[in-house]
Parts: structure tokens; sequence; C-alpha cells
């Protein structure tokens, strides 16, 4: 790199490297130059030819020298150009550099503000996530305590499901206590199916025995005897049974209980000309009713022949509707009679009825005439008035035609 006149030109440059090679042509003329002056001194005379050509190369060296100055021109023209260009350049460059400057300032921005958005929506659902959890959490807590409540009240329910279940036992594990609970048994569903003077509880007999319910039905039947008996050992020792020792004592024990109680009733509450001509067994529990119907039907049978019919509560229900129905039978015969007479009382009044209807028609008759009679007047009247409103005098006539009013006549001038 060389510096001229305040300019940096580069070794390598072609003008510089075209400028150099000019300055040392002519360097090299001078050098000649000044060797042929000298020679000159020497031989002037015989260098008369030398100096015609001396005399030309000054000649070339002065066009050397112009074109030496057209370079030096045309290289401060390409500097000038070099500086502007590079000018441009750097400007372009700057400029550049400040759009790319911008953009990335503009793209920080945006990122920034979409990262702040991003943290801000993340924050938000966190919230969101947070409170909902929290909620969500609030509601299973509540649901929870819900759920512990009705634990709690359900085992509450058990413990008194289950003291009910011991105090049933001790119901049932005596006999009188056992008969207690048939009897309210049957009383609770006779009162469901009968009317109350439909039966009688511990009504007593001519024999001196007294039946756990008598229902009063019409002859035939006559009225019927139910007797609440609960076998609870027997079926007891059956369900326990767990050798065929222990079953067939359990199922001899169940036969011999049931032929009692089926014996002890057609005895006791079979009575010929007070009650039916039969009796009710009733059994309180539906298991041991349908044990007897499954695997004792001989039981069943003997209960036919000795006229005491086996009920549960399930049967003695359909029964005792049977036996509403006899009784609303009976009732509608026993007033059968009034049930007439009230039809006759009614047909009498349903003629007296047509009687009165007929004279209130006649009277409707006789007064529609009179309203007719009174609106063909009121419309004559009305006629009148409206002639005697409008002066039309010489309309008016009797019925016999004759003019009513004389007409007016001139009266001559005097």
């Amino acid at each position: 790199m060389i510096e001229i006149a305040g300019q940096t030109y580069a070794l390598n440059d072609p003008l510089v490297l075209a400028a150099i090679a000019g300055g040392a042509l002519v360097l090299l003329v001078l050098i000649l130059l000044i060797l042929a002056v000298r020679a000159a001194g020497r031989s002037a005379r015989m260098t008369a030819p030398l100096g015609q050509q001396l005399q030309l190369l000054g000649g070339n060296v002065q066009q050397l020298a112009a074109n030496q100055a057209q370079l030096q021109g045309s290289i401060q023209t390409v500097s000038d150009t070099q500086a502007t260009a590079q000018t441009k350049m750097i400007q372009t460059v700057e400029s550049r550099l400040a759009h790319v400057q911008q953009q990335m300032q503009d793209r920080l921005a945006d990122n920034a503000a979409r990262t702040q958005r991003g943290l801000t929506e993340m924050q938000e659902r966190m919230n969101q996530s947070l409170h909902g959890s929290a909620k969500q959490t609030t509601t299973s807590l509540t649901q929870l305590k819900e759920r512990l409540a009705a634990i709690d009240k359900a085992q509450d329910n058990i413990t008194k499901l289950s003291g009910d279940v011991l105090s049933l036992q001790d119901i049932l594990s005596n006999k009188q206590t056992r008969g207690a609970f048939g009897e309210i048994q049957l009383h609770d569903i006779v009162s469901k199916a009968l009317p109350a003077d439909s039966y009688a509880l511990q009504s007593a007999l001519s024999n001196g025995k007294r039946a756990d319910c008598l229902i009063h039905l019409p002859n035939p039947p006559g009225p019927i005897v139910i007797d609440s008996k609960f076998p609870l050992e027997a079926y007891e020792a059956l369900r326990r049974a767990e050798s065929d020792q222990a079953l067939r004592e359990a199922v001899a024990k169940m036969k011999v209980s049931v032929r009692t109680h089926i014996r002890a009733i057609s005895e006791k509450y079979i009575i010929e000309g007070e009650t039916a001509d039969g009796a009710l067994m009733f059994l309180p529990s539906e298991a041991v009713y349908a044990e007897l119907h499954a695997n004792f039907p001989e039981l069943i049978r003997e209960g036919f022949a000795a006229r005491v019919w086996i009920v549960s509560p399930t049967t003695c229900m359909a029964t005792l509707n049977t036996m509403r129905a006899i009784l609303k039978d009976a009732r509608m015969r026993e007033q059968a009679g009034a049930i007439r007479k009230e039809l006759g009382l009614l047909h009498a009044d349903v003629e007296r009825l047509v009687t009165r209807v007929g004279n209130l028609d006649r009277h409707f008759g006789q007064a529609r005439k009179d309203v007719d009679e009174i609106m063909i007047s009121s419309e004559k009247a009305a006629k009148r008035a409206g002639r005697l409103h409008n002066f039309d005098f010489e309309e008016l006539a009797d019925e016999s035609g004759a003019k009513n009013v004389v007409p007016l006549s001139k009266t001559e001038p005097q």
C-alpha cells in the first residue's frame, strides 16, 4: 500500500502498476539522456544523428509525460470513483445494517411480546388449573363427607337392624311371645283386607276356646276361624341338621309338630252349626310355608283331610280378599229389599218430576205466547209513534178505515 496526496493505492492495482512502469520508463529515459549528454560533450559532432534521435526521444518523452499526466488523471478519476463507490457501499452497508438491526429489534420485541403473552396465558391456565383443582378437591371432599355421612347413617341403620334382629330372635325364642308375634301379624293382615265389623279377635266359642281371629262369613259357609301357629323349633332343627340322623330326627319332629297343630285346630275350632266346615292355620313365615309345600306334601294332604287349610301371609291375604268379595255379595243380598224400596221411591220421584216439567213447559208456552202478543202491540205502538213524529196525520185511520183527522182545506181570500 502506498499513499500519494492523501490517497491510498494498492500495489496490486493495475493502474498503480501501469503508473510505476511509466515512472520507471521515464527514469530510464532520463538516465539515458544524461548519459547521452555526457557522451555528447565528448563527441558532439559524432553524435549528430544521435541528437536527432535524442530529440525524437525527447518528443517521445514529452508524449510519455503527457500520457503519464493523463494516466495520473485517470488514476485520480479511478480513485475518486473508487472512493465514491466505497462511500456508497459503506452507506449501503450502514443502511442495510440499520435495516437488519431494526428487523432484529422488531423480532426481539415481537418475541418478547409473544413470550410475555405465553407466560401470561400459562399463568392464567395454571391459575385456572389450580382453581379447578381446588374446586374439584372441595367437591370431592364434600362428596366424601356426604358419603361418610351416608355410611354412618347406614351403619346406624345396620346397628338398629341388628338390634331389631336380636329382638326378633328374643321374641321368636319364647313360645308365648312367638304366638303374640303371629297374632299381631295376623291382625295386621286381616285389618287391611276386611272391614272392621266383619271379624273379631280372641273371640270365645261355645266350647270355651278362644279363636285368634273369627271371620263372620254368611251361611254357607258360616263363621270361619284363623289360628296362628309357628313350628319354629322343628323348622330350626331341620335347618341345622348336619347329619342324616339329625335330619331324620328333625323331619320327624316337624311332622309331629305340624300334625299336632292340625289336629288341635280341627278339634277346637270346627264346631258343627256354629262355625264353618273348616278352619285356617296361619304360618307367619313364608319360609316355613315353602318348606312344608316343598318337602312335606303329606302334611298338606292331611290338613285338607282334616279340613284345615295352611296359609302363609301372602296366601292369607289372597284368601281374605275372596272372603271380602263373599261379604260384599252377602251384604248386597241383605240390602236388596231396601234397594228395591229406594228404587220405587226414586221411580215416583221421577214421575213427579216429569209431571212438573210438563207443567213448567206449559207455563213457558203461555209466557212465550204472551211475549209474542206484547211484541206485536209494541210494534204497532212504535209505528203510530213514528207517524205522529212525522206529522203523517192523514195516514192515521181507525180499524174500520175511516180517517180520524179531517184534512185541512184552503181558505178563500176575502
